[in-house]
């Protein structure tokens, strides 16, 4: 059904724990493609002792050239990029294909909806601390509570779990590489879907996955995306965010509309011109 790749370094007992929640949890047979980047805590040797698709490289390449990598191994007509910190909740797939079955295109995005441990005011996340990493991580007390854990579809899908059509995956170019290791690469990619006509752009409130937090990105020296997402685009990150995806908002229609013309809206993008001018 989906062919899902999964950039991972070093992070093999979380790998392990979310390999299983898909084979485990899913409704539907899935081809799973990892990016082994460095793998010197064994998980190079261990992907291949399960059997897996896999893409390695010797060194963290980031996410943007790990992701794209992967992603040309796809066989399925559509790609779901998942972290390696995620592990997938029953019922997480159906959530997504019974969706797929009232969109009328493959141009669109749609995201899971993730539970985290800790509260970052995130509108598009439920709150429930189940553990902070594998070892402590609370698996029979998340599914026994999984039915309480129910939010309503919701604006702005841009980050993982996210599922795109592999042709528009590749008619956009994938992650841009100028953004690794990948801080504002999924903003940069929802962009481009954009510009192509895209209008879904959907969070899928009962496609639930428990989000262990930051365990990658929390161990890279970080690229100035923010930045780099003005000087490309013109418009600030939180713009693009608030203005045109409506990023958590409940959703009411399944596409989205144009930004309203409103004097504040003009005036943002502004300050995104003047600040792109002078920085």
């Amino acid at each position: 059904m989906f062919s899902i790749i999964i950039p991972s370094w070093n992070n093999l007992a979380l790998l392990q724990l979310c390999i299983r929640s898909i084979r485990q949890n899913s409704a539907y047979p899935h081809q799973i493609i990892v990016h082994v980047n460095d793998g010197s805590d064994g998980t190079l040797e261990w992907v291949r002792e399960q059997k897996l698709d896999y893409t390695a490289s010797p060194d963290n390449i980031g996410i943007c050239l790990a992701v794209n990598e992967a992603a040309m191994h796809a066989k399925m007509d559509y790609i779901l990029y998942l972290n390696d910190d995620m592990y997938c909740c029953p019922g997480w797939d159906t959530a997504l294909v019974n969706k797929l079955k009232g969109i009328d295109t493959d141009l669109f995005m749609l995201s899971g909806t993730m539970i985290e441990p800790r509260d970052t005011g995130n509108p598009c996340v439920i709150v429930g601390n189940y553990g902070l990493d594998a070892d402590v991580f609370d698996e029979a007390r998340l599914l026994a509570e999984l039915a309480q854990q129910r939010k309503a579809d919701w604006c702005g899908a841009t980050w993982p779990p996210t599922l795109v059509s592999r042709r528009w995956w590749f008619k956009v170019g994938g992650y841009s590489s100028e953004f690794s290791p990948g801080m504002s690469s999924d903003n940069d990619f929802s962009m481009k879907l954009w510009h192509a006509g895209c209008r879904i752009f959907l969070g899928v409130g009962d496609s639930l996955v428990y989000h262990f937090q930051c365990k990658s990105t929390g161990k890279v020296k970080k690229n100035d995306g923010g930045r780099q997402f003005l000087q490309k685009w013109g418009m600030r990150q939180s713009v693009f965010d608030r203005y045109y995806l409506r990023r958590g908002r409940t959703a009411t229609a399944l596409t989205l509309g144009e930004p309203d013309d409103t004097r504040e809206f003009r005036w943002q993008l502004l300050r995104g011109r003047i600040k792109r001018a002078i920085s």
